[in-house]
């Protein structure tokens, strides 16, 4: 294939990959930004250049990154195109949390020295917020402010390798199924991921195409996105609720970072059990450590379902910048993905 050079900037988010492009080498045409994602899903020309960026040499199998496209309206500074190895996301929190950074570092969004500042970003499930705290000239915090977040279904029953289990199903900018990873006789440790990755591969497959992976206002949105699962680490009596999670998404990717929109659907999870009180803080850490702390700006109604505005605080980290090509002798394009 034939390829021009493609400019990223690279950033990490509580240990997870976000390789961003600010001026993709291809056509991403839409009405809108969710539009444009259906479109993507269908151009081979954009589907080979997320190969390239995303498999291996240049990439690897957990790799995840977006195309910046044009916002909606002048409401929001940008757009973006989630993408993994498997193809495009519906939602990405650290992703968001990267991005904030990142339109601030560029000054594409103007910002106080010491202070903050809402970049304001248009992703496939809707409009969202990074919202940059600043100290002395760099960036030092980021609260992602997501869109409302809901309980799809509580408890449901399914069937795995390890015995049937109970899950909740929530929306948090996409869809995750969720359940204690002792359910499965497993902890959220870096020497149990194959493991966990098979589980939550499973129960994936068992639920997508049920009428619990339907979003109820857009079927775009629908579709289990990912399995979280977690460890109950206790609640102590300022409210805050401590668990420790690895959401497995895609197909078998495992999310290095607590993962931003999960733990806003375990934020829409946990308030619906009552466990997270409008004033009460989850303190969410990742399989490597990372922390996420995450809390309720305001309650909303959905298709008349409750619903929770999350707020997910994180920081971002730049890695680096890469100017990537393609060889046209290379007989291993657009790569592989070797786990």
């Amino acid at each position: 294939m034939e390829l021009e050079p493609v400019a990223t900037v690279d950033y990490h988010t509580g240990g997870e990959p976000f390789r961003i492009v600010p001026e993709p080498p291809v056509g991403l045409p839409g009405d809108s930004v969710a539009d444009r994602r259906v479109r993507a899903m269908a151009d081979q020309a954009v589907q080979e250049l997320r190969r390239v960026l995303c498999y291996e040499p240049r990439g690897h199998a957990d790799m995840y990154g977006g195309f910046i496209v044009p916002p909606e309206d002048s409401g929001a500074h940008l757009g973006v195109l989630f993408w993994h190895k498997d193809g495009f996301s519906t939602a990405c929190g650290h992703g968001t949390i990267a991005l904030g950074v990142w339109a601030v570092d560029t000054r594409i969004v103007e910002a106080p020295e010491s202070g903050t500042v809402d970049v304001v970003v248009d992703v496939p499930s809707g409009r969202v917020v990074a919202r940059v705290s600043r100290e002395d000239g760099h960036a030092s915090a980021v609260a992602f402010v997501n869109v409302p977040s809901f309980v799809l279904a509580q408890q449901v029953a399914v069937p795995t390798s390890r015995g049937e289990v109970r899950v909740d199903v929530s929306f948090g900018g996409a869809i995750y199924a969720q359940l204690p990873a002792s359910a499965v006789g497993l902890s959220v440790a870096p020497e149990h991921a194959g493991e966990l990755i098979a589980i939550g591969r499973e129960i994936k497959s068992a639920l997508n195409g049920t009428e619990h992976a339907q979003h109820p206002t857009d079927p775009r949105l629908s579709g289990i996105y990912g399995t979280i699962l977690f460890d109950d680490l206790g609640d102590d009596a300022d409210g805050r609720v401590h668990q420790r999670n690895v959401t497995i998404f895609a197909d078998g990717q495992v999310d290095r970072s607590p993962c931003g929109s999960g733990t806003a659907a375990r934020v829409a999870s946990l308030a619906a059990e009552g466990r997270l009180a409008p004033d009460g803080t989850l303190v969410h850490d990742s399989i490597v450590g990372s922390t996420f702390t995450a809390s309720i700006e305001e309650h909303v109604t959905v298709d008349g379902r409750r619903a929770v505005v999350p707020v997910v605080s994180g920081m971002a980290y730049r890695t680096g910048e890469h100017r990537f090509s393609v060889d046209p002798h290379d007989d291993l394009v657009p790569g592989f993905v070797l786990r």
